[in-house]
């Protein structure tokens, strides 16, 4: 595929987003650490992913690979050391080609290395990449970056189910003073949220493709992620809820798939019984 071709698929669309990203937040945060960062998570994450593939014979996706790294680059703290940057990515990595049905990812890799690097690491996690620390009109340039990439790979309902979902949920919490709930609807929670429902809720191998599911999707990880939030607050709820989501989807699949061989062995018995 040329440059040009790949530039306009979905990965294209994401990978351009989060350099864009990369530099426009380190710019606001006069550091070139998250640059750095970057570099670590993307060197750590192909040469984990090269030995995997050649251990397991499989093909390598270094685009996706590449992006999972930004993305983990650009959610944990700028000011987070190298090893534990490497680690964070690897652990990702390794739920790539662990965690697989048919081929492809059950969970989020990102989103799963991130989680665990909370419990192993003590990771701060900022979303400096979403511009948390920047002007609020800096939240512009989420919405624009993620129109282009939900339009790219078509999950609009998903985006919408959860957001309109989390926000409705959110203002309850809010209204019955739980969880405090209103500091999930300011900075830098806010960018959190909508990064994360553009470039991390759409994740087309680990998401439905068809409208209805998409709904369920969004719906069951908002749900899910806001009474995480309204329970015990931090930082994991959004992951757990893209998790409920992420397993839903392998659900569905498998029952799919299931009656899928299912109705094609009624077909051969029926072709059979008419010899």
């Amino acid at each position: 595929m040329s440059g040009k071709k790949w530039f306009k698929t979905p990965k294209g669309y994401v990978a351009t987003a989060m350099i864009f990203y990369l530099f426009i937040a380190s710019i606001g945060s006069k550091s070139m650490l998250g640059i750095e960062n970057s570099m670590i998570a993307i060197v750590a994450s192909i040469f984990v992913d090269n030995i995997l593939c050649r251990i397991m014979d499989r093909r390598s996706s270094k685009d996706s690979t590449v992006i999972t790294a930004l993305i983990i680059s650009l959610i944990l703290s700028f000011t987070t050391s190298g090893m534990v940057v490497a680690g964070t990515a690897i652990l990702a990595i390794l739920s790539k080609h662990l965690f697989v049905y048919k081929k492809k990812p059950i969970v989020n890799p990102a989103a799963f290395g991130l989680l665990l690097s909370i419990f192993i690491f003590q990771t701060g996690q900022s979303w400096w990449g979403a511009f948390g620390d920047l002007p609020a009109w800096t939240i512009l340039f989420l919405l624009i970056g993620g129109y282009f990439v939900t339009e790219r790979v078509n999950k609009f309902p998903q985006v919408f189910s959860f957001l309109g979902t989390f926000f409705v949920l959110l203002l309850i919490l809010g209204l019955i003073s739980k969880g405090d709930a209103a500091d999930a609807l300011r900075p830098p929670f806010i960018n959190a949220t909508l990064f994360f429902a553009f470039f991390m809720l759409t994740d087309p191998p680990t998401s439905p493709a068809k409208y209805k599911q998409q709904i369920y999707f969004g719906v069951l990880a908002a749900v899910s992620g806001v009474i995480i939030y309204g329970l015990f607050g931090g930082l994991t709820y959004l992951f757990i809820g893209l998790f409920a989501g992420d397993f839903y989807n392998y659900w569905n699949k498998r029952s799919t798939s299931k009656a899928s061989a299912m109705r094609q062995v009624t077909k051969t018995q029926r072709a059979v019984s008419k010899l």
